[in-house]
């Protein structure tokens, strides 16, 4: 009983082996014509890890008489479940003559067992041609060129013409700009002397050269009132050196102190009637006005003043007129020369659609 039992497994385990190998072969297309081509794939589903060996063939080589391998491509490996793997390879056959062709199974070995897959037929159909009327029949005609169309043609030469009529007319237009001379229009900053320094340097300028006692009385009252009045001119902003002296202490009534004033008014006075009358001054009189004249000016002084000035540039019409030439002509410039790049983009993109 043992025996039997041992026998029994024995066969069951080797049926069980068999069950698990599975050979399948399946053509993409049953009917072709002389010159196609079609696909035989052949599978085999075995345990993981077994060795299995499909057939092989050269390029060219016949599967059968008639039918004949063009490739063959390498096996893919698919897993399946309960340890299974499936593997499959594609031949690619062709025919050139026309039949009913068997195709005989396929042997596949797997761990050193054989197996086959069932038999296939593939039809080879030839292409029909009409023998009754041979005329029909043409050479091969030789490789044509496309023929010229002048619709091809016309918007890509338009488009040239353009691009070149820009090139010249930017030309032009920069020919312009080059004779027109930029106007050069700069704002200045310089630095300005305060109307009393200016005044105070040049009554000590007299001082130090002595003039209050030198015989020409005349010339040290001509400058030292000279300097009064230019001190008022840019101090007080009226011209004072257009104005006689009773004119400019009727001015100054409006801004300074009365006493002050007065002693300026006998400074003036006292130059007029040496300029004028031929009037001799005594020194400790010319030391007196100068002394007055000091302190006129540094009674109505003015310190905060800013000592750097801002110098507009004037220009007139004409200029104005060039300075707007010149901007129209450089943004008509940059406007036609983005024009003329997209247009020459569009040039090369027709160029390229044509060959």
């Amino acid at each position: 009983m043992r025996r039997v039992l041992v026998v029994i497994s024995f066969i069951f385990c080797a049926l069980l082996s068999t069950a698990q190998v599975f050979v399948e072969s399946k053509i993409d297309s049953i009917q072709i014509l002389i010159g196609e081509q079609t696909d035989l794939t052949l599978s085999v589903t075995a345990k993981k890890g077994a060795k299995v060996k499909m057939p092989s063939y050269k390029p060219q080589q016949q599967i059968t008489q008639g039918v004949e391998v063009v490739e063959m491509l390498k096996a893919d490996t698919l897993k399946q479940d309960n340890g299974l793997v499936k593997i499959s390879k594609r031949y690619t056959l062709t025919s050139f003559d026309e039949s009913l062709y068997y195709l005989p199974p396929m042997a596949v070995e797997v761990d050193g067992k054989k197996y086959q897959s069932k038999s296939l037929a593939l039809k080879v159909l030839t292409v029909p041609v009409d023998t009754l009327h041979p005329e029909k029949f043409f050479p091969p005609k030789d490789v044509q060129d496309n023929p010229f169309l002048w619709s091809e043609w016309v918007m890509l030469f338009l488009f040239s013409v353009i691009f070149v009529l820009l090139n010249l007319f930017i030309y032009y237009l920069w020919t312009c700009l080059k004779d027109n001379k930029p106007v050069i229009a700069r704002v200045r900053i310089i630095k300005r002397v305060l109307p009393h320094q200016k005044a105070l340097k040049e009554i000590e300028r007299i001082r130090e050269e002595k003039m209050s006692i030198s015989e020409d009385q005349k010339t040290y009252y001509t400058q030292l009132t000279d300097v009064i009045r230019n001190y008022i001119k840019g101090r007080f902003g009226f011209n004072a050196m257009e104005m006689t002296s009773l004119e400019i202490i009727a001015h100054l009534r409006e801004y300074g102190d009365q006493k002050m004033i007065d002693e300026l008014k006998e400074l003036f006075v006292t130059a007029d009637l040496v300029k004028f009358a031929k009037y001799s001054t005594l020194i400790n009189e010319n030391d007196a006005n100068l002394v007055s004249a000091i302190e006129f000016i540094n009674s109505t002084k003015q310190e905060n003043q800013s000592t750097v000035e801002r110098v507009e540039p004037k220009l007139t019409e004409d200029d104005k007129r060039n300075m707007r030439s010149r901007t129209l002509l450089k943004d008509a410039i940059i406007v036609l020369i983005l024009i003329n790049v997209a247009l020459l983009v569009l040039i090369i993109y027709k160029v390229c659609m044509l060959f």
